[in-house]
């Protein structure tokens, strides 16, 4: 369709076509990697606990340095109250001058001041023209520890606590601060540390990581080079040996290729048996249309009953073995059952059949294929017997175990084992194409069941025991 200016709009790729090229190509659609994946996994993980990590060993340090900190300006604290004494004047005297020399130098960073309301503070030589704050909103009885940025050039952390001398009436508050700059210069050394630490922690967990994904995964790219070497011949199966976790996939990789080889076995066996089978007949009429025979017509129909015979009792097993799949093949057995007594109870009004068992048994067989079998024997039942058909189901040892039984006269048993060869009949007065007993044994034996006959106790004819794996 043009657009605005006339052109013709150009065709627009539909979004999933270069995907649709890739499957048409035979190309496996895939949804990222594998490696990708466990290492992004091992990455945010690893990220998670070693920034957990970082932070809680981060305020446990901090905490302990300042901790230490305190400590230490706490004991000068408690040095100062100690030694101080009420002077003849009633001012707050030292017996004992503190021993380190940063109070006696001017903005040293270290200072402690002595101070009361109405009263002048009476600082140390550190503290030179500055004072600390007295704060008179508060009382403290106890040791009171706070940051203060009182000085505008210098960080305090100062200790304080409100004391009430002997032989003195007033309340005296004792202070000592120290500049924080060589507290925060500890703990932002600390956390160089830890973060160099850490980072090269989580680098050599990430390199662990991708060379354990890369060695766990290994197995799999064995795998994909012993199918290469299968697809180019020069294997029939995985038999490198495999990881325990590898080992059940490569098992069933095997198996299914060894199933698919059967089949293709099966598959060229039944061609070459039917081109056998047909040439034949085929050869019959060729050398009657060559020899311009006068019952050429006869002839030809004769043989292509034979060759249709041929066809049918083929193409039903090529259909039983493509079907054939024990893991997925599942059929009830009594609406099977139902419905081929429908079926043959049409064709055949004057025989009364009955059936006795369990309604929920399964068996691991096609529908399709069970009601072929089912109706093959059920019907020779009703067209050979004398008019009554019983079947009975039942479950032994895992398989689901059929018996059609009829009253009429039976096969002897020395023509038994005959009976299922194609194209055998044993009364050739009544249709039929001599295949359905050869079908019935082919289609039970792909499923690895038995079909057998035998001697009827109850009804005097034909026992025949069909015996197929249970699905439940």
């Amino acid at each position: 369709m043009p657009d605005d200016s006339g052109a013709p709009a150009k065709p627009v790729a539909a979004p999933n076509a270069e995907a649709e090229a890739l499957t048409a190509r035979g190309y496996v659609r895939t949804t990222g990697s594998l490696s990708r994946r466990m290492i992004l996994i091992a990455a945010v993980w690893i990220l998670v606990l070693l920034s957990g990590g970082g932070f809680a060993l981060d305020r446990v340090l901090s905490s302990a340095i300042t901790r230490n900190f305190d400590d230490q300006l706490d004991y000068v604290l408690t040095a100062l109250i100690v030694s101080a004494e009420i002077g003849p004047d009633g001012e707050v005297v030292f017996n004992r001058e503190p021993a380190d020399q940063r109070f006696l130098e001017p903005y040293s960073g270290l200072y402690w001041q002595v101070s009361a309301k109405a009263r002048e503070a009476f600082p140390s030589r550190s503290l030179w023209d500055r004072r600390l704050a007295y704060g008179t909103a508060h009382t403290d009885r106890e040791v009171h520890v706070y940051d203060t940025t009182q000085f505008a050039t210098e960080k305090l952390r100062l200790l304080e606590r409100d004391v009430k001398l002997p032989g003195s009436t007033v309340r005296w508050r004792f202070q000592v601060a120290q500049s924080r700059e060589g507290l925060d210069a500890q703990i932002s050394a600390l956390r160089k540390t830890l973060v160099r630490s850490f980072a090269l922690l989580g680098l050599g967990l990430l390199v662990m990581a991708a060379l354990q994904t890369f060695y766990g995964l290994w197995p799999l790219r064995k795998v994909r080079e012993e199918i290469a070497r299968m697809r180019s011949g020069q294997s029939r199966q995985i038999e490198r040996p495999m990881p325990i976790e590898v080992a059940p996939m490569v098992e069933e990789l095997n198996g299914l290729i060894a199933h698919n080889e059967r089949q293709a076995e099966e598959a060229r066996r039944h061609a070459g048996n039917l081109a056998h089978a047909l040439k034949t007949p085929l050869t019959v009429i060729m050398n009657a249309a060559t020899a311009k025979a006068d019952d050429l017509g006869e002839t030809v129909v004769r043989e292509a009953r034979t060759m249709r015979r041929q066809v049918d009792h083929h193409l039903a097993r090529a259909r039983a073995v493509g079907r054939r799949g024990s893991a997925h093949s599942r059929a009830d057995v009594w609406p099977s059952l139902e419905s081929v007594e429908r079926a043959v109870g049409v064709l055949y009004r004057h025989v009364r059949i009955d059936a006795d068992g369990p309604k929920d048994l399964q068996v691991h067989v096609e529908r399709q294929d069970l009601d072929e079998m089912l109706g093959n024997l059920i019907e020779n039942a009703a067209k050979y017997g004398g008019g009554s058909v019983f079947v009975t189901v039942g479950q032994h040892s895992g398989f689901v175990e059929f018996l059609i039984e009829d009253d009429g006269m039976g096969i002897p048993e020395e023509q038994r084992v005959r009976i299922f060869d194609r194209g055998v009949r044993l009364d050739t007065g009544k249709p039929g194409t001599g295949l359905g007993m050869a079908i019935v044994r082919d289609v039970a034996e792909i499923y690895e069941g038995t079909v057998s006959l035998e001697e009827s106790e109850d009804l005097g004819g034909l026992l025949v025991r069909l015996r197929l794996p249970a699905a439940n």
